[in-house]
């Protein structure tokens, strides 16, 4: 089973990816309007960042527009992308409608065509650069330069997705991020977008950089999950994560993952043995591989354990909700993994410092932030992370443990997340009844104890990647953190 958060409630078996599907095409003429209502109290009385960045007259307008919407008839499609386009205005990285948590009929109805592309790719200058062919035929060589599909420039593609990506703040790098797709994911959120803003089905053209057109047939998914990375499914009792000690003395942690929430695999002990293993090898450093990897739980809190020579505090920024107990109203539509989060309790204190907030405490905390304490043996040498717009969560968090207290070089690109604090922590998975679709709840926001920019963390060595990078196969960013812990 995967180890996701956002996998913990899946609520039915395996997809019966070889069943007929419904097509995206097909109108809905039941009203939907009754979901958008459900919706609006979940946000308006849950949701601790909905006011972030948007005033609450401008998402009552926009939920009165999708409540519109909903009622008169449409394609599926065009409803998915009413919704989509709202829950995206909040700039809120957690909130969005979900496939991991939705029935199998839902996800079918979310992925009706062959209208996948053929192969793996990023996004290098506004163009696609492949990463992986999967055409069968060796039509996309790794390195190809994709410049349009179907006559449609890929610049203008990536614009018209931009709106629709889940990401914090304004941080661009997280939305282009997100439209990728790397093979790391059981949903790629571009094969999910892409036929929203381009009607895809079973083949398109692609025009190369050198001016050929390529037309190839496009993929179900099935065929895309035919090719996942061994990342994308673990086992509940493996080890995710892998460490190689280089001949140079570097050792180098490759870690794509840390939603453990269900794993058997005792972590802390193998990471924390990994950590102490570096003074006795006598390492001369360590590279924390973060790229791709979103978050999960803090699993980096064992690495900076064995960094610091005294306590640490986790997080400057304290802990929000907007709620004590959840209402009745909504209950019956609130999945999640810990039914605690229905009632806060004791934990969540009224404060005059945020009117409409609760702040939330740790047991014995006295309402302060929680400490990071040194354990195991310090390690002295020189520490890079790899770093991404991935980077938003709890990855996000330990980027800016390690930049603010200098106890690592950052190295690759703007990561995701937002300084102006984040919305996760704990979630509720809201099952909207009508339409059977499901949009993520996040249940706690930070907030920066001083004024923060609309911005993400930058590395301090930025190093980019190139479309001859991926064609030869080079690491630029492994190849500098290298270099900046041998000195040269």
């Amino acid at each position: 089973m995967p180890l996701n958060r956002r996998r913990l409630l899946q609520l039915s078996g395996g997809l019966a990816l070889g069943a007929a599907l419904p097509a995206w095409a097909d109108t809905v003429t039941d009203d939907w309007s009754g979901d958008v209502a459900i919706l609006r109290q979940a946000w308006e009385t849950m949701h601790p960042g909905v006011y972030r960045y948007s005033t609450p007259q401008e998402i009552s307008a926009r939920l009165d527009g999708l409540a519109r919407a909903w009622a008169a008839p449409g394609t599926f499609r065009d409803r998915f992308l009413a919704l989509t386009r709202v829950t995206a205005s909040l700039k809120c990285g957690h909130t969005y409608p979900s496939p991991y948590n939705s029935s199998d009929a839902t996800v079918a109805r979310i992925y009706p065509d062959r209208s996948l592309v053929p192969f793996l790719f990023r996004w290098i200058d506004g163009r696609m650069v492949v990463i992986r062919d999967d055409s069968g035929a060796a039509l996309f060589p790794r390195g190809a330069v994709i410049t349009a599909i179907d006559g449609v420039a890929t610049q203008d593609l990536l614009e018209r997705l931009i709106p629709l990506a889940r990401a914090d703040g304004s941080n661009r790098a997280k939305r282009v991020s997100l439209m990728e797709a790397r093979g790391e994911d059981r949903f790629e959120t571009f094969d999910i977008h892409l036929p929203l803003v381009l009607p895809l089905k079973d083949a398109a053209a692609f025009t190369l950089a050198d001016g050929r057109v390529v037309r190839a047939p496009l993929l179900t998914l099935a065929d895309r999950r035919a090719g996942f990375s061994p990342t994308v499914e673990v086992a509940k009792n493996a080890n995710p994560w892998t460490l190689s000690k280089g001949d140079d003395g570097v050792h180098r942690l490759t870690m794509p993952g840390w939603a453990l929430y269900e794993s058997d695999f005792d972590w802390r002990t193998w990471l924390g043995g990994v950590m102490d293993d570096l003074t006795g090898d006598g390492a001369r450093g360590l590279v924390v591989d973060l790229r791709g990897n979103e978050g999960g739980i803090d699993c980096g809190n064992v690495i900076i354990s064995r960094l610091i020579d005294r306590d640490l505090p986790l997080s400057r920024d304290q802990r929000w909700t907007r709620y004590r107990t959840a209402p009745e109203a909504l209950r019956p539509h609130l999945k999640t993994w810990d039914r605690s989060f229905l009632d806060w309790g004791e934990a969540a204190v009224a404060s005059p410092e945020r009117p409409g907030y609760y702040r939330l405490t740790r047991a014995g905390d006295n309402g302060k932030s929680g400490l990071i304490q040194p354990a195991g043996r310090r390690f002295k040498g020189r520490v890079a992370v790899l770093c991404d717009a991935s980077n938003s969560s709890a990855t996000f968090g330990f980027d800016q443990t390690c930049k603010d207290n200098g106890l690592a070089t950052l190295v690759g690109q703007t990561t995701g997340g937002n300084r102006r604090g984040i919305n996760g922590g704990a979630f509720f998975f809201l099952q909207l009844p009508a339409s059977k679709l499901e949009v993520d709840l996040p249940l706690i926001a930070s907030f920066p104890a001083t004024p923060q920019p609309d911005a993400a963390i930058e590395p301090d060595i930025a190093v980019a990647t190139t479309a001859k990078d991926i064609a030869t196969g080079r690491d630029p960013q492994m190849l500098a953190a290298t270099a900046l812990i041998l000195g040269r």
